[in-house]
């Protein structure tokens, strides 16, 4: 039974029931990205890596890559990236914390758009009102080559698992 809830509250989401029933899943982030004005108002779960969290007196600007979600609303590859966004929060954000590059989901409102220069071009960035918002932890990298030739008890197969230090070492 204990194994049953640990697996059940292992896959839970991070955006709240009352948030996703409001949100439109048939909105794809590239319909948004074409022409955000048409689809203000309308609530959407999306993430990404952040780019730059900038804080202004009143609130917090995140700039972030748009990726996939996955089924936990957990950001996917960053090569699938169809464009980026901004998430507004009405409330500060320490920029250490919500660093560049850390995973971020994001449910909210599309507010409309606004330009920003991205290099030497203009780019209309969808600008999402954030309601709710979840940071992904970041592990430390794999520490080891995928299969060690260390043994298990003697066993002939090799160890199948990264080690991660500074979690496991010998």
């Amino acid at each position: 039974m204990t194994g049953v809830i640990l697996l059940l509250t292992a896959c839970a989401q991070v955006i709240s029931s009352d948030v996703r029933a409001k949100a439109r899943k048939e909105l794809t982030f590239v319909g948004v990205l074409a022409n955000p004005d048409a689809y203000r108002g309308e609530t959407v779960i999306w993430g990404g890596r952040i780019i730059e969290t900038r804080n202004e007196p009143d609130k917090t600007l995140l700039r972030i890559l748009q990726t996939p979600l996955d089924f936990m609303a957990m950001p996917e590859d960053e090569e699938a990236s169809q464009g980026r966004f901004l998430a507004e929060i009405d409330r500060y954000l320490d920029p250490e914390v919500y660093r560049k590059g850390r995973p971020v989901t994001v449910a909210g409102k599309i507010v409309g758009a606004r330009a920003e220069p991205l290099g030497d071009m203009e780019y209309l960035y969808p600008l999402v009102q954030v309601e709710e918002i979840h940071l992904w932890k970041q592990y430390p990298p794999a520490y080891g080559p995928p299969y060690s030739s260390w043994t298990w008890f003697g066993s002939p197969y090799p160890w199948p698992y990264y080690y991660y230090w500074p979690y496991y070492s010998f």
